[in-house]
Formats: structure tokens, C-alpha cells, sequence
């Protein structure tokens, strides 16, 4: 029996404010930390200014479709009473599938939430560490001794990126959970603190009002910013260091992944997220000028902001080899070491990383949303006691990371699995939904409702075809690329042995290469990546052996060099043996709480959801 429920009156439902609240709401969740740092390092090492041509036309045929797909169901969802994933794509289609593709974008954003709030934490935390001077401290004292600008850079780097493995943990597991960690818990428990305090507040009250006043607050610290570095001394070769095109590497296919990869999360495309927001809106609401405005807000951030601000004062100041790196190591080591070459970097550094942490809370402070609205919608609870469950879920996901922080193993692998596969999922199926079973007709008709902007003629046929075989071709090659390498990661007695074994071929190298190859003592050695793949072999595993539990030679006959060598050998496998399990546990973690929330999601739409849906399409069926 369906269970009663209690509140259909459409009144009850939060509506956005303003039209301007919505689009500054939605361009806060997908304007982050993928904007001020993913897009910069993706752009340099992608072709640099050649990298733009296809992340126009991921922009164009992928980026914005979907959104308008998004947008268009959230609010024909919203209209039917619904705000979460689940409930919003079970009002288009009555069916498990569509409720399964809901779980997924329920599940995604509280997953990414887990470890998305630490990583945030480290912004407020290195914001604060600027304006009180710590980093003008660190790097006096680790460029002392030096003379040269070459040997000034090298010393800033090191330090920043000794400062950055200690104080974020990755050196030692649990290591921000020391007395030296203090500070850092202290960020993390104002970020959690921030988010649920702005969240309880609801949607127009508690993310429109801080969206209204943290997205202009952010834009303006980024142009602050921006006019200072486009003001820096022959700036125009950091410029072009950034955006020169190297047009050939348009035909390597990596690069078109990326590209597209980059527009995927930078939009937050596939979590959910818009289908969320545009849940709120109202009946004759614009979707297709609101989700245009808030996709240029966010590409003007990522591209005119970001692009021009942290690649261009890298190359500027630290040279071509500190330009480029991955998101973690330009954010969290180039950038501190960039301030310190800039005049006033103090309190430049101190309000770059402000700038990240507000974009990073208008981005994490969406991803409550869903499960909030499902909790509130699916069981019927209150506001408190809703926070107060999302609240215990998230903090029990996020200590579990916050402490296996060792060279980042446990939140590589939950954003892999997270936000680099089950997403091309969740994606995949929302627009298999709108294409082929509200179909584009309807969905056209739905997304034109109240619109001031006219969809272009090629939409129908892009959003049906092309976008679906877009995604699905990323899809299949991210598997074959990456996948592979991840499900291998997680078995640890391959990685164990593969670890150790390393050890034992560098030391054959080293130790045995000119006897092994009979050549001069005075020549030099080739590569080791050169050598008889054969040959490499055997003396490896003669190597192994000797090194190995057989009590032949004993070990008090063995040469100092080989008893070094096998201790090293053991400490890799032990390490490579605990990174795999910590990975086999996030995946397995992962496959349960998506288990679970599919469960919660069949079940609390026979309970409760099915009832609402009905009710309004009721409605609308009965109105003139």
C-alpha cells in the first residue's frame, strides 16, 4: 500500500528567487577547482592554443546539448514534484532503468563531496597560511644559501612541494591527524561547517543568497588578480608559452579526449546537479537562455581567467619546466611558488587561494543538494533531520580519505571510479532518456516553454546522435585506456611483485649492466629501456633469486649491496601491496553505496515518489 503523503501542494515547493539566482547558482556549481587549475595544465600539455579547437566542439556538440537536456528535465521534474535524480528522470520515464541512472547521479555528488571537501580545506588552509606569512618564512629559509635565479627556483619548488606532501598528509598515512595537522582539521571542519550551515538554509535562503554574493566576490578577486599578472613584466612570453598553437598534436586522438573530458567536468555535466537545480525553477521559467548564460559564466572563468593567469606567471617566473604539471602539482606547488616571486605574491597568494576556496564551496555546497532534496522527498524528513543524515553519511565517507592520504592513493582512485567512469554512465543514459523516450519532439516542446532564446535547427539531430555517440565513444576509450591499468592497481599480488621486481631490474642494471653487455668500464651505459628485453629477464630473476627466501647463499654472504637491495625491494612490495588494497577497498566501498542507493531509490518511489509524480500529472492533465 502507498503510504499517504502528506505535503502535494505545489506552493509548499522552494522556487528560485530570481532569474539571475538560478544562473549564478548553477555557473557556482561547475565554476571550481577544475576551472583554476584542470583546464590550465590540460590546455599547456594538450596542444596549448591548438587545444582549444576541440574543446569549441566538445563545447558545441557535447558541453552544452546536454545541458539544455539537464535543464529541460529538471524542470518538467519539478513540475511533477520532484527534485532529486531519482525522481526527476522516474516523472520523464515510469521505469527501474531510469531510476537506476538516478541513483547513480544521487550517488555521484556525495561521493565527490567526500573528497572534494578536504581537498577544499587545503585552499582555506594555504589562504590563510599566506596572509600570515608562513610561506614568505618557508621560502627564505629554503633559499638562504642561493645565488643564481636557476638555483632560487629549484629551492622555492622543493619547498613548496615539501610544505604541500606534509601539510595535505601525502607523505604518511593519517598524518592530518598529528598535532601538526591541527590547523588543517580546523579548515576542514569550517569547510564541512560552511557548506551544511549554507545548506540547511535551503535553496533560495541558503545557495542563491551565497551564490548571489560569492560568484561576483569570486569573479572580482579573479580580475584583482588577473590585471596584476597582465601588468607583470614581459608577461606576453608567458602568454605565449600558453596559448602559441602547436597544431600538429590536432592529430593525436589523446588530445580530443581531453578536450572533451575537460568540458564534462567543467560543466558538471552527468551529476546531477542541474537536474536538481532546474527542479526549482518555475512552470514557464526560461531553461534555454538560463543554462546558455550559465555556461558562458563558467567558460569565461576557465578560459579567460584561469587561462590567462596561472600557466603565463608560471612560465613567466619559474621557467617552461614548473608550466606544466597535473592539477594538483600547479595548484598546490607551482602557484605558492609563483607568489614569491611576484611583488606583494603575500597577499596576492593569500587572495588567490581565497578566490579558489569560494569557487571550490559554491561548487561543493551543490552537491549536497540532491541527496538533501531524496532525503526530504523519498522519507518524508524535516530540513534538520535531513542535513543532520547527509551529514553523518558525507563525514563517515570523508575521515576514511582524510586519513589514507598517502600519495593520494584513496582519492585517485574514488575520482576515478567516481567522476571519470560511472559519470560517462549517469550521462550517457540522461540523454539516451531525453533522445529516445520523452523524445526530441517533446523535449523540444518542454525546452522552448517560456523561452525567450529558440533552440538551433540542428538540435533535435545533434542531441539524438551525435551527443549519445560522442559519449559513448569517450566512454569506450577512456575503458580501454585507463580502466585497465585501475582494475590492475587494485590486485595486490600483482602489484606487490611488480614493485619489488622493479627494484631488482635497476639493480641488475646498475650492478651488472657492463659485465652483462660486455663493454668498456669507461663507455657509457644505453638506457635501460634499451636493453634485451630477453637478457633483462633472466638476470633479473637471477638477481631475485639470490635475493629471495632461499637459503642459498645465506644472507650473512651476501654482499652489503645485494642485502640493500633486497630491502628495498621488500618495502616497495609492502607499499605497492597497500596502495592496491586501499584501491580494491574505495571500489568495493563504492559498488556497496551505489547498491544501496538503488535500493533506496525502487524503494522509496513505490513508497512515496510514485504517489507525488501521479498527483501532478494529474494536475496537468485537468488544466485548460
Amino acid at each position: 500500500m502507498t503510504e499517504p503523503i502528506p505535503r502535494l501542494r505545489t506552493e509548499d515547493r522552494e522556487n528560485w528567487g530570481s532569474k539571475l539566482g538560478v544562473v549564478l547558482a548553477v555557473a557556482g556549481s561547475a565554476v571550481g577547482l577544475g576551472n583554476f587549475l584542470r583546464f590550465p595544465g590540460q590546455a599547456v600539455n594538450n596542444g596549448a592554443g591548438a587545444f582549444m579547437v576541440p574543446y569549441i566542439i566538445s563545447f558545441l556538440l557535447l558541453g552544452i546539448p546536454i545541458c539544455w537536456c539537464e535543464w529541460t528535465m529538471g524542470r518538467l521534474g519539478g513540475r511533477r514534484g520532484m527534485n532529486s535524480p531519482p525522481g526527476v528522470l522516474s516523472a520523464v520515464w515510469n521505469h527501474p532503468i531510469a531510476r537506476f541512472i538516478g541513483a547513480l547521479q544521487l550517488m555521484l555528488p556525495v561521493v565527490i563531496y567526500m573528497y572534494y571537501v578536504f581537498v577544499e580545506s587545503w585552499c582555506l588552509y594555504y589562504s590563510a597560511q599566506f596572509f600570515t606569512g608562513a610561506f614568505d618564512d618557508l621560502f627564505a629559509n629554503a633559499t638562504a644559501a642561493d645565488a643564481s635565479h636557476a638555483d632560487v627556483v629549484t629551492g622555492v619548488v622543493g619547498a613548496s612541494g615539501a610544505f604541500f606532501a606534509d601539510s595535505c598528509g601525502l607523505g604518511q598515512h593519517g598524518r592530518v591527524f598529528t598535532q601538526s595537522g591541527l590547523w588543517m582539521l580546523c579548515c576542514v571542519a569550517i569547510s564541512f561547517g560552511a557548506n551544511f550551515a549554507l545548506i540547511y538554509r535551503g535553496v533560495t535562503r541558503g545557495i542563491e543568497a551565497f551564490c548571489k554574493v560569492a560568484m561576483p566576490l569570486l569573479i572580482l578577486c579573479a580580475l584583482i588578480i588577473l590585471v596584476r599578472v597582465l601588468t607583470l613584466p614581459n608577461i606576453s612570453a608567458g602568454l605565449g608559452f600558453m596559448w602559441n598553437p602547436d597544431w600538429p598534436r590536432l592529430a593525436d586522438p589523446s588530445v580530443w579526449l581531453a578536450a572533451a573530458g575537460q568540458i564534462f567536468f567543467s560543466l558538471s555535466l552527468g551529476f546531477g546537479l542541474i537536474l536538481t537545480y532546474a527542479s526549482y525553477l518555475r512552470a514557464h521559467d526560461d531553461v534555454v537562455l538560463s543554462g546558455l548564460s550559465a555556461s558562458s559564466a563558467n567558460e569565461f572563468c576557465e578560459v579567460v581567467l584561469a587561462g590567462l593567469i596561472v600557466v603565463p606567471t608560471a612560465f613567466l617566473f619559474l621557467g617552461p619546466e614548473n608550466a606544466k604539471g597535473s592539477t594538483f602539482g600547479l595548484g598546490f606547488i607551482t602557484l605558492p611558488s609563483i607568489m614569491h616571486f611576484m611583488p606583494g605574491g603575500r597577499w596576492f597568494g593569500g587572495l588567490w587561494f581565497g578566490l579558489l576556496w569560494l569557487a571550490a564551496l559554491t561548487s561543493s555546497l551543490s552537491m549536497l543538494q540532491p541527496a538533501i532534496a531524496f532525503l526530504e522527498q523519498g522519507f518524508g524528513l524535516r530540513r534538520r533531520a535531513s542535513v543532520a543524515v547527509l551529514g553523518l553519511v558525507t563525514l563517515a565517507g570523508a575521515l576514511p580519505i582524510m586519513y589514507f592520504t598517502k600519495d593520494a592513493v584513496a582519492l585517485d582512485h574514488a575520482d576515478f571510479w567516481v567522476s571519470q567512469l560511472m559519470i560517462y554512465i549517469a550521462a550517457t543514459g540522461q540523454v539516451l532518456i531525453f533522445g529516445w523516450v520523452l523524445g526530441t519532439r517533446n523535449g523540444i516542446d518542454e525546452a522552448t516553454r517560456g523561452a525567450e532564446l529558440a533552440l538551433p535547427p540542428g538540435f533535435a539531430f545533434i542531441i539524438k546522435y551525435i551527443t549519445p555517440s560522442f559519449l559513448i565513444i569517450v566512454f569506450v576509450a577512456w575503458v580501454y585506456t585507463h580502466a585497465p591499468d585501475y582494475v590492475r592497481g587494485m590486485m595486490p599480488s600483482i602489484q606487490g611483485p611488480k614493485a619489488a621486481r622493479a627494484v631488482y631490474e635497476a639493480a641488475a642494471y646498475d650492478k651488472l649492466g657492463r659485465q652483462w653487455l660486455r663493454i668498456a668500464p669507461d663507455a657509457d651505459l644505453p638506457a635501460q629501456a634499451d636493453l634485451d628485453t630477453a637478457a633483462a629477464e633472466t638476470v633479473t630473476a637471477r638477481l631475485a633469486e639470490l635475493l629471495g627466501s632461499s637459503p642459498h647463499p645465506a644472507t650473512d654472504q651476501l654482499p652489503d649491496w645485494l642485502l640493500r637491495v633486497r630491502q628495498k625491494a621488500e618495502e616497495s612490495r609492502t607499499n605497492a601491496e597497500e596502495q592496491a588494497s586501499i584501491a580494491r577497498a574505495v571500489f568495493v566501498c563504492l559498488v556497496l553505496f551505489l547498491i544501496v542507493t538503488v535500493a533506496l531509490s525502487q524503494l522509496t518511489y513505490r513508497r512515496r515518489m510514485a504517489s507525488i509524480i501521479a498527483h501532478h500529472v494529474s494536475q496537468e492533465e485537468h488544466q485548460p
